[in-house]
């Protein structure tokens, strides 16, 4: 049984994940920051259904709390798949965009996949076997208006994940990113209505968050040994 632990696992998209990576068989670590109680309701429904999950709760923007949090993790074994799935929005049109906001941004998605995946990296080599998915967004492809930070830190994503993918490739570890488009989700419902959708989706509706879970247990599994490296976009035809 392989072990997997996916950030920002309380959330919509990060849930049905989880669901998925233990449906395959899979120990699913549940993170949360906030929200522990909705990681801990998530790894009871899992555990009830027969599979294998535990909830940890650190807020991955800070280097010392991820660390040592996931030197307790390597304590009971090896991690060899990680979903980089935490972010947040603090959006604003960038003439108004506060420094906090810009920060806070690259703090979670982009400081918190190196917090995360560093201390991750030498363990998972010395497996021989590994996969690394960065769930990044359609925004760090095209931009988006009021969202040049999220853009920023995603996209760096992107060229991190090329790079990172470059270094283990020899050692059977996977680096590939994930960019949904509009997900029928908590976060996006306030942003899109259902006229928004249709305007700007092609395929005329939101995507779901069990077929962005679909795309990243297929990368976490033997079968896509080969792809490596890749920004696979999910987004009903957007680009």
């Amino acid at each position: 049984m392989k072990r997997a632990l996916v950030t920002g696992g309380s959330g919509g998209i990060g849930a049905a994940i989880c669901r998925r990576l233990a449906a395959d068989g899979h120990h699913v670590i549940v993170h949360a920051n906030r929200h522990v109680d909705r990681a801990e309701t998530l790894v009871a429904e899992i555990v009830a259904a027969g599979g294998s999950a535990e909830a940890i709760a650190f807020d991955v923007s800070e280097r010392a709390a991820s660390a040592a949090a996931i030197e307790r993790l390597l304590e009971a074994g090896s991690i060899q798949i990680l979903v980089n799935n935490a972010g947040i929005h603090a959006d604003a049109v960038f003439p108004g965009m506060s420094g906090e906001q810009w920060q806070s941004v690259l703090d979670v998605s982009l400081n918190g996949f190196f917090n995360v995946t560093q201390p991750l990296s030498l363990p998972m080599i010395r497996t021989r076997w590994g996969r690394i998915i960065n769930i990044t967004s359609v925004a760090g492809l095209a931009g988006n208006r009021g969202q040049v930070n999220y853009s920023a830190a995603k996209g760096a994503l992107h060229a991190a994940t090329k790079s990172l993918a470059l270094e283990v490739a020899s050692r059977g570890i996977t680096v590939n990113a994930v960019a949904p488009g509009i997900i029928d989700t908590d976060m996006s419902a306030g942003a899109f209505d259902a006229e928004a959708v249709r305007k700007l989706v092609p395929m005329q509706r939101a995507g779901r968050p069990d077929e962005v879970a679909e795309l990243v247990a297929f990368l976490a599994s033997d079968k896509a040994a080969y792809i490596s490296g890749q920004i696979i976009s999910i987004n009903g035809a957007m680009l």
